[in-house]
């Protein structure tokens, strides 16, 4: 059964591959989704896991280029388990719909990558009136795995082994607004910045994650939650590697350069975590 990695701290650094890290792993019997898989990080990742016997379901919103790549990976790896769904992360209504359908499929869920983004929008509303990056980035992801979460605590307590929740954040979290949060002024246009609305929606998948761990570990449920930074490699978002590395047991971590690493004050903050946890579910 598959490991993460093979020793307990990292032998691999930001110029490490996919391919590298996961050498010698066998996913075989495992299932993972992976938002945002039709181009850069999430194809690449769709395409590592499949390579590792993993049964992946990629989630995204434009299918005909999810389709051409789950093609172009089964003409490389003809043993590939690739089904690929809508999911538009900016739709409340798309991510139920989606959230729904899985569960119809009764598929287990043993691993959930959310890593879908977007990078320095001009201001816009998603279709349910948030601020585009913050929707994209952080709360579609943030819908989507408290809607998926059961059927993963379901597949834990069947096969016994433990679920996997990577979250895929930025160092650019470091770079966000001085109070962290906007949120009396989330969706307003003044004083928007690129830049900032970018750094705010990768602080919050951050504090997010941190706090879905300690709900996780307090209810003794056997997922690990851990946010993580890919690394700077060339995709369609930013000229931004994708890590697995042996995190079995550890929780609420943030990974950077295929080590653990520590983030910003404002990302460690138990209270802001907590009050962007009461205001995400009041969404």
């Amino acid at each position: 059964m598959w490991i993460f990695g093979r020793k307990k701290s990292s032998e691999f650094s930001g110029y490490s591959t996919a391919e590298e890290v996961t050498d010698r792993i066998d996913g075989t019997g495992l299932t993972a989704i992976v938002t945002g898989a039709s181009s850069g990080l999430g194809a690449e990742t769709t395409r590592i896991l499949a390579l590792r016997g993993v049964f992946v379901i990629m989630a995204d919103k434009d299918m005909v280029a999810g389709t051409k790549i789950r093609t172009k990976i089964l003409e490389e790896i003809p043993y590939a388990k690739v089904d690929i769904m809508e999911l538009d992360l900016s739709s409340i209504a798309s991510i139920r719909k989606f959230a729904l359908e899985y569960q119809t499929l009764n598929h287990p869920l043993n691993l959930l990558i959310n890593n879908a983004g977007v990078f320095g929008t001009p201001f816009a509303l998603s279709q349910d009136n948030i601020e585009l990056q913050f929707a994209i980035n952080y709360f579609g992801h943030f819908l989507l795995t408290y809607l998926l979460l059961d059927t993963m605590k379901n597949t834990v307590s069947k096969t016994g082994v433990q679920g996997r929740i990577v979250n895929v954040s930025s160092e650019g979290h470091r770079l966000t607004y001085h109070e962290g949060i906007r949120f009396d002024k989330l969706n307003d246009p003044s004083g928007y910045s690129r830049i900032y609305a970018y750094g705010q929606s990768k602080l919050a998948i951050i504090l997010h994650t941190n706090e879905l761990s300690k709900q996780l570990k307090d209810e003794g449920v056997e997922i690990t939650a851990n946010s993580v930074h890919p690394g700077y490699v060339r995709t369609n978002i930013l000229p931004t590697n994708s890590l697995i590395l042996d995190v079995k047991g550890i929780s609420g971590e943030y990974f950077s350069d295929c080590k653990l690493a520590k983030p910003s004050k404002q990302a460690q903050d138990v209270t802001l975590g907590r009050k962007l946890w009461d205001f995400s579910m009041d969404l």
